[in-house]
């Protein structure tokens, strides 16, 4: 075996922070205390709160925003799906700014970015304003989403994360719950348009407690580089894949030769971001990531686990609203079985991971919950008794949230300090993605699902709008528009025959669904059961310098005696395990 060359010592402060490697000439890491720590995280608890709330405010009133801009279901899933689509081809990009750039401006550039997109959608006269918009808010959305669990890694451990779990789930439980409850309130008060201006005063407060309690070291200076190229190809290849999915069967055939086009477009793009990222210096996702087993079976699970998350939040909204004739604010009091069981879970399950150190049981256990909750929402009616529609909820809300932050955590429990950034971001990315995805193709099989049944059930539907007189040929135009209609206002008879339309087509869409939830099952059972470290990121960095500090004492005095070195083989063994090679062919060929 042939000695490898000793890396230079002049390259080993671009793989630590300076507070690390100050930490390490001392022999120790900078130790956050429990109050530090909870400083550190009031703003950064804010921050989340008023993504949340922005986000979850305007759920149960999309229905009724949508109607009176004159959207159909097309438009309805693209309001929703241009945020996720933004949210999901950011993340890696603010992933990638957090390893190069300061995390606590990215995380207040982030928060501003996503209050003004949200705000500017107060504005919106048409659909098309609104998903202009709502793109802004999806690119600040992907900043928070992505730097928030960064930030976290840097300063709390993971065997010590779930204590703080209580935290972010009382403020999740805060935003999620109080959201649609306000946002209905509101809509059905001073309007709709004052659901996206209500998170603007706790966005600046927010910016500014995060100036002042957020003190993070800094990392050091050194050549940024950014693949913009794979960022481009990588947007346009999903984004296009998202147009295709979402037109397809209404603006075309599936199997026309735009869809062919369009379809080879989009993977042709992707096919060349692949390329670009094997070759680059500093790729947007370093494919090398995928080496480590627990990263690639978490990707794997975390994009069931986004369809279900995304697609839940979204869909029975239009299920309350649409299927049961519920108004905005009884929308928003109807999904909280859902919400509730997402939130006592992660923060139950949260505290029992800190305080046992044992997570793949639990994660197991999410998933049986999660495959049982999507099975059952599949059978879905517009008339099923409400005690079981709750427990359905239920059982989806703790199966999600078991695993949501679980999957990123192991992540990071496993893979290497200077790949935090984009490691978690990128676990964030699939997330979004299979959200985005699963919310486009769940929104397209509604609207055909819906248009076949109108058609089915026409004679019927004509009957009841002939009986009516003049209004009933008013209901009669807008449902052939396509127009998502104000259910609770209609008059009883046709209600009916709209209620039931949408609630058995809803419940198909779940079905569609269901069986993505068995893929993250089958992807947790083999994830490796590694324990949970109890040094943050900070402290791993500062031992990785005091590493490199002693191997270059030790080099230096080998080579003043004129000896040879040779590398133990399981040194580097145990190193590529845990630290997937960052980029390029350059990089790997050093190493």
């Amino acid at each position: 075996m042939t000695a490898s060359p000793i890396p230079s010592t002049d390259a080993a402060p671009l793989d630590v922070t300076a507070a690390a490697a100050a930490a390490a000439a001392e022999g120790s890491a900078p130790k956050m205390s429990k109050r530090q720590v909870l400083e550190a995280l009031s703003g950064l608890l804010l921050g989340m709160f008023v993504s949340i709330l922005a986000g979850t405010v305007v759920s149960t009133s999309m229905p009724r925003i949508i109607g009176d801009l004159g959207g159909n279901q097309a438009a309805f899933t693209w309001v929703v799906t241009s945020t996720l689509l933004a949210t999901a081809v950011s993340t890696p990009l603010w992933g990638k700014f957090a390893d190069l750039f300061s995390r606590k401006l990215l995380i207040q550039l982030s928060l501003g970015i996503f209050v003004l997109g949200s705000a500017l959608a107060g504005f919106s006269q048409d659909t098309n304003t609104l998903i202009i918009f709502r793109v802004l808010q999806g690119l600040g959305a992907g900043g928070l989403a992505a730097l928030s669990q960064i930030i976290m890694a840097d300063i709390i451990s993971p065997r010590e994360r779930g204590r703080y779990m209580g935290l972010f789930g009382a403020v999740m439980a805060l935003g999620t719950i109080g959201g649609p409850l306000v946002g209905g309130l509101i809509t059905d008060s001073i309007g709709w348009r004052w659901n996206f201006f209500v998170a603007v005063p706790f966005a600046i407060v927010a910016i500014v407690l995060l100036q002042k309690t957020l003190h993070l070291p800094k990392l050091p200076a050194g050549k940024v580089v950014i693949d913009y190229f794979g960022a481009i190809l990588l947007a346009g290849g999903v984004s296009l894949a998202l147009i295709w999915v979402t037109m397809a069967g209404t603006q075309f055939e599936w199997l026309s030769a735009t869809s062919w086009i369009m379809i080879g477009s989009a993977v042709a793009l992707l096919v060349a971001f692949v390329i670009v990222e094997l070759n680059v210096k500093n790729p947007i996702i370093p494919l090398s990531l995928f080496t480590n087993r627990t990263f690639t079976l978490a990707v794997i699970a975390s994009i069931s686990v986004g369809v279900a998350m995304f697609g839940t939040s979204v869909f029975l909204s239009q299920y309350m609203q649409l299927a049961r004739g519920a108004t905005p604010t009884e929308s928003g009091l109807l999904t909280l079985p859902m919400i509730g069981g997402m939130l006592i879970a992660s923060t139950v399950i949260g505290q029992l991971v800190s305080r046992y150190g044992k997570w793949k049981g639990w994660l197991v256990t999410g998933s049986l919950l999660m495959i049982a909750g999507m099975y059952l929402m599949g059978t879905l009616e517009y008339d099923t008794n409400y005690v079981l529609v709750s427990l359905y909820m239920f059982l989806l809300g703790a199966g999600v949230g078991m695993l949501m932050q679980n999957l990123v955590l192991i992540v990071q429990n496993t893979i290497a300090p200077k790949l935090l950034g984009v490691a978690t971001s990128s676990v964030t990315f699939f997330r979004s993605l299979g959200g985005t995805v699963g919310v486009s193709v769940m929104g397209a099989v509604l609207g055909t699902s819906v248009a076949s049944m109108m058609l089915q059930r026409s004679a019927e539907l004509k009957a009841a709008l002939v009986a009516l007189g003049k209004p009933g040929k008013a209901i009669g135009q807008a449902l052939a528009n396509g127009t998502l209609p104000n259910v609770h206002e209609l008059p009883a008879s046709v209600r009916v025959i709209v209620e039931s339309i949408y609630g058995q087509a809803v419940g198909g869409i779940f079905q569609v669904a269901a069986p993505l939830a068995i893929v993250t099952l089958i992807a947790v059972i083999f994830l490796p059961n590694k324990p949970l470290s109890t040094k943050t990121a900070v402290e791993k960095l500062a031992e990785q310098a005091a590493q490199v500090s002693t191997t270059t004492a030790e080099v230096a005095g080998v080579v003043s005696s004129g000896s040879a070195v040779t590398p133990d083989e399981s040194e580097f063994q145990e190193r590529d395990d845990l630290e997937p090679m960052a980029a390029g062919p350059a990089q790997r060929e050093s190493r």
